[in-house]
């Protein structure tokens, strides 16, 4: 069902290849959140051509639109399905959950060297380099490095990640780096003995009913997916329902740090459960599969301060000065950016989720407005669902 940029206020979740529709409770769209979808519309075509957000809280979508169009020369109309490539959410949505549920499950030591679980991580310093250390961003690898020129394989990349040396110190500086969570990948798949996507699809997407979700998504979801880039430094084409990031490409598709593809409705459902988890004590979230107990969510989504004034938490961000979270969430707020124009915010003290959806790359990358959109639309929506006083 197509439909146009006027807003699309529905919580209805199309089930994919097999898996059971499923999407957030329904609930009936709530007033006050005109300026939101107003701003949002006047941005298509200029910092994105199409986007979609989702808001609410741990048991209700309060807001869930579509506006614009897929991309430069598809003019088809954006809905609240549209998938998108979500690149660097992929790091809290795959890669932490995982390592939450392997520490959960006390497989995974947060303290322990990252060589108890890869022996091939090797290099002058890195045997302080610590799990938290992969998790905080302060591993003092590198922030990237040409994988996918190279190596020819996923082996190779990964060979290549555990021989890269430190530019610091463990724990001394804060450096975002894909390196480190592509350590903690290995890591990961090592414990579990399972490529990710597997792992995540049986523990996570498959029973929280996340039917929209996957790493490599087959060539029946393309209709539903918003194109990226033309990618001029690796593939060669335009890129469509196959993964932007050039070094998750060389990964075969699947890594922590990019690769993921989802919809609104599937991360809506998503943040419900880390709020129905982050609120209540010992409830199990929406009576799922799936379960993190309340204080393993609150370590992983607390400010760890290493080092000293960063604003990360174990995996997730917190709310900083001109961060995406905008001006006006509260100081436990968690979320995460990701490159191809995608984020979420969740502030368990106004019990509150904000899901952005968008493919600010296609044309080109070199469109960056969508830093500013996002700031603005965090207000916005804080503004719509406060009461006045």
């Amino acid at each position: 069902m197509r439909r146009g940029t006027a807003v699309a206020l529905t919580t209805l979740a199309l089930g994919c290849a097999g898996r059971p529709a499923a999407g957030p409770p329904q609930a009936s769209p709530r007033r006050g959140f005109d300026q939101v979808v107003a701003y949002l519309r006047t941005q298509v075509d200029s910092a994105f051509p199409g986007a979609v957000i989702a808001v609410g809280r741990h048991d209700t979508v309060l807001l869930l639109t579509a506006v614009g169009h897929y991309g430069a020369g598809d003019n088809r109309p954006v809905t609240p399905q549209t998938i998108y490539d979500l690149a660097s959410l992929t790091k809290v949505i795959g890669l932490t959950t995982a390592a939450m549920m392997l520490v959960d499950s006390g497989k995974l030591d947060l303290d322990a060297p990252v060589q108890r679980y890869v022996p091939a991580f090797q290099g002058p310093g890195k045997e302080r380099v610590t799990i938290r250390n992969l998790l905080t961003h302060s591993s003092g690898l590198p922030a990237w490095r040409r994988l996918f020129a190279e190596s020819t394989t996923r082996e190779g990349a990964f060979a290549l990640v555990d021989t890269t040396a430190l530019l610091r110190q463990p724990g001394d500086t804060f450096v975002y780096s894909d390196l480190g969570a592509i350590a903690l990948t290995q890591a990961v798949e090592a414990i579990t003995g399972q490529r990710l996507d597997a792992f995540l699809d049986a523990q996570v997407f498959g029973p929280l009913g996340m039917g929209s979700t996957r790493y490599l998504p087959p060539e029946s979801w393309r209709i539903r997916i918003a194109p990226t880039e033309n990618d001029t430094a690796f593939r060669h084409r335009m890129l469509h329902g196959e993964v932007h990031d050039e070094n998750a490409g060389r990964l075969g598709g699947v890594s922590g740090h990019a690769g993921l593809f989802s919809n609104a409705p599937d991360l809506a459902t998503f943040a419900q459960w880390l709020l129905d988890s982050r609120i209540p004590p010992g409830r199990p979230a929406g009576g799922t599969g799936a379960f993190l107990p309340h204080d393993l969510v609150v370590e992983f989504t607390r400010r760890q301060e290493i080092p000293p004034g960063s604003s990360r938490a174990l995996g997730w961000d917190t709310p900083s000065d001109n961060s995406s979270a905008g001006t006006k969430l509260g100081p436990r707020a968690f979320g995460h950016t990701g490159f191809t124009g995608t984020s979420i915010w969740i502030d368990p003290d106004r019990d509150l989720f904000i899901i952005l959806l968008s493919n600010r790359v296609n044309p080109t990358r070199a469109n960056t407005k969508i830093l500013q959109v996002r700031r603005r639309i965090a207000d916005l929506v804080v503004d719509a669902v406060t009461p006045p006083r």
